[in-house]
């Protein structure tokens, strides 16, 4: 019999991290040397505190069974958090987990939206902000990020008719790709023209604790109004490096939570309990960590997009995040040849923009995920292979 896929899958192509981790291997066995910054994995370890914490709760046999539900002290820790972090008071019922903001935003616009409603994503803009939506059948709307408009949404020039079709809009800042932080002023306006055109909100809030420069990240729930049209993703993958224990979760609107528990609930039987015990741990810790985790970030980024300055490649600093995008050089047009090339040439492997969407082409994302010597012989064996000039 021929297996009929679903016509779905048909937008799926071989992601490019598959496609880059296998030209990797391919250098590694002929023994070059690699300089990986292309996947966002932190390379620092949890705190052993939180370590602690998992390690106790497993040894608990009644911790294997189905969690059903997050723990109390989960709750109350998240509450906790955004109080002290964010200054927002949230409750019970305007807080759950999710099996990290990835898979959160793959699923929250089934509960959000009938097939045909449309949907506003960023370009550039994180795959998943695009791939969601489409899963529950929603019509994709980009609204365009360019330097040109600082990377914001250029709000009072979206089609009104357009955006009376629209059930949701995605954002994001610190904003991976681009690497762009929004100021006060953007949000204060954001929240009120969502309210004003019935536009729910939902906020991808995962880079709030990696951010540069004396910003301060911030939760969108702190604005006036915010709850009532908005959800926010708060991850604990890159502020306390608990990545592969997939614990984010989502706060706000409890309508919008609610309606979300109810879907997941025909799908998971909740996180495994040790995991909610270390992320409570992590909640509940000290920030030390957190801040001397964002002054080496920004150490590497310092070595990252100030070497390639003095190289001569004009990239920006990135605002937050832990990546840095860039403009390929000029004497090249396409971003995919251009990073095959480069990795080729120098073991330095990134990301092509084109990979984040159209208005991502012609740029390449670079990931701060080694030590700052590191980074620096990425940067001299750019130099080295002439690709610049």
């Amino acid at each position: 019999m021929k297996i009929q896929l679903a016509d779905r899958m048909k937008g799926f192509e071989e992601g490019i991290f598959q496609v880059l981790n296998e030209k990797k291997t391919q250098m590694e066995q002929q023994g070059h040397k690699i300089y990986n910054l292309s996947v966002g994995t932190p390379d620092f370890p949890p705190q052993q505190h939180v370590i602690d914490a998992v390690v106790e709760a497993a040894r608990e046999p009644e911790n294997y069974k189905y969690a059903l539900a997050d723990i109390p002290e989960l709750v109350e820790a998240v509450i906790g958090r955004y109080q002290s972090r964010y200054g927002v008071e949230l409750a019970k019922e305007e807080v759950m987990s999710v099996y990290g903001s990835q898979e959160g935003i793959a699923h929250i616009c089934m509960t959000l939206c009938n097939p045909g409603d449309c949907v506003l994503v960023p370009d550039p803009g994180y795959p998943i902000f695009g791939i969601g939506p489409s899963l529950a059948g929603a019509q994709i709307k980009t609204y365009a990020l360019t330097q040109e408009n600082g990377y914001l949404p250029e709000l009072d020039k979206m089609d009104e008719n357009m955006l009376s079709k629209v059930k949701c809009m995605i954002v994001s800042y610190p904003l991976n790709p681009v690497c762009k932080a929004a100021p006060d002023s953007f949000y204060e306006k954001l929240v009120p023209w969502a309210a004003k055109h019935q536009i729910i909100l939902i906020h991808d809030n995962a880079y709030s604790d990696i951010i540069y420069d004396g910003r301060e990240g911030k939760s969108i729930l702190r604005i006036p109004g915010a709850k009532e049209i908005a959800v926010e993703f708060y991850s604990l993958s890159k502020s306390f490096n608990y990545t592969g224990a997939r614990m984010s979760f989502l706060v706000g609107n409890s309508e919008i939570v609610a309606g979300f528990k109810r879907l997941r609930s025909q799908i998971d039987y909740g996180t495994f309990l040790p995991v909610q015990y270390g992320a409570v741990a992590a909640l509940k810790g000290s920030d030390q960590m957190v801040k001397e985790q964002r002054a080496a970030y920004q150490e590497r980024r310092d070595a990252l997009c100030g070497g390639l300055r003095r190289i001569g490649w004009p990239i920006e600093d990135s605002e937050g995040t832990m990546f840095a995008w860039a403009r390929i050089p000029e004497k090249y047009d396409d971003d995919v040849a251009f990073v095959m090339e480069l990795f080729e040439k120098t073991g330095v492997l990134c990301t092509p923009g084109s990979s984040f969407g159209s208005l991502g082409r012609g740029h390449v994302r670079f990931a701060l995920t080694l030590p700052v010597e590191e980074i620096e012989e990425a940067v001299a064996a750019i130099a080295h292979a002439g690709m610049i000039a």
